[in-house]
């Protein structure tokens, strides 16, 4: 796992749930940068392979743990960091006398990486305040890459004071870690990011789609357009592997599917008008219908193949 530099902060023992393939990388970051940390995952062997890596690469060996709780995670930490996969999930290891809140100790902060709804942050504030502890929403984007290479966005929702705490442990895997608001307002944030990229995956694929029935050479036109206007992160990191039919990078159509529900119940709610986003969520349940539940969001390109 490598990283981008950041400014060092002093150690302190921290807890992270939740070892999937974001929480894995992003929880290695924490120990590398010196941190005493305790991870919890729901399948127990997982928290023991990362203690073993992890102890290896550090060359320390009582600064490293896991617990079978949630709860036993929280003992001697000041700062939590959770990343699982949806807002069921979440309440799982928050809630309840084995969760996170019930061990947490006085004025202890809880930063949740799930990409989940703006309103279980909502609840989930509102529970940790009436407990004396602080929460803070705080979806990441980068995908597994950026989480391996310590270079997420992650967008913070919550009190100042709250964030403020965490900033400088998170930024062991962060590129930026900004507050934009109230609690919440780091999920609606992720929200908006998912609907760029559902139109520019979508845009990108029935271009590359059109030029190759017209008979271009895709790839030398992707590179000359990809130094114009229509330049973007997609182009640059997908467009060359859409055209060669590679779509084992990452960010599951699955994730796609669950991040873009969340978008159109907020939309729902709001009253905001998404049909290109509603469009394209379909569109990736074709792709599902074929089979690539776990193709990355770029295989939108096979529906017009």
């Amino acid at each position: 796992m490598t990283r981008t530099s950041y400014d060092p902060t002093p150690a302190q023992h921290v807890a992270f749930l939740g070892l999937g393939v974001m929480g894995y990388p992003m929880a290695g970051h924490l120990a590398r940068a010196g941190h005493q940390v305790t991870v919890y995952n729901r399948t127990t062997s997982k928290s023991i392979a990362w203690c073993a890596e992890c102890t290896g690469a550090r060359g320390q060996f009582d600064a490293l743990t896991y617990a079978e709780t949630p709860r036993q995670a929280m003992q001697g930490a000041t700062l939590v960091f959770c990343c699982v996969g949806n807002d069921d999930d979440l309440r799982s290891v928050v809630l309840g006398p084995d969760g996170a809140f019930a061990g947490m100790q006085a004025g202890a902060v809880l930063v949740d990486h799930t990409t989940a709804s703006a309103n279980v942050a909502r609840e989930l504030y509102a529970a940790a305040q009436a407990l004396g502890l602080h929460f803070v929403d705080a979806p990441v984007s980068g995908g597994q890459a950026g989480a391996q290479n310590g270079a997420l966005t992650v967008m913070c929702g919550g009190d100042k004071a709250a964030f403020e705490a965490a900033r400088p442990v998170a930024m062991a895997y962060s590129r930026a870690f900004t507050l934009l608001g109230d609690s919440g307002a780091g999920q609606l944030a992720k929200m908006v990011n998912q609907i760029c990229i559902a139109g520019l995956v979508q845009g990108l694929s029935e271009a590359i789609a059109f030029g190759e029935r017209a008979g271009l050479d895709m790839a030398q036109v992707l590179d000359v357009i990809g130094k114009g206007a229509a330049q973007s992160w997609q182009m640059d990191n997908r467009g060359k592997t859409m055209v060669a039919g590679k779509f084992d990078f990452g960010f599951a159509v699955d994730w796609m599917r669950k991040d873009l529900g969340l978008v159109l119940d907020e939309a729902r709610r709001n009253g905001a008008k998404l049909p290109v986003t509603a469009l394209v969520d379909q569109f990736y349940a074709d792709v599902q219908q074929m089979g690539g539940n776990r193709w990355d969001t770029s295989s939108l390109i096979k529906r017009l193949k």
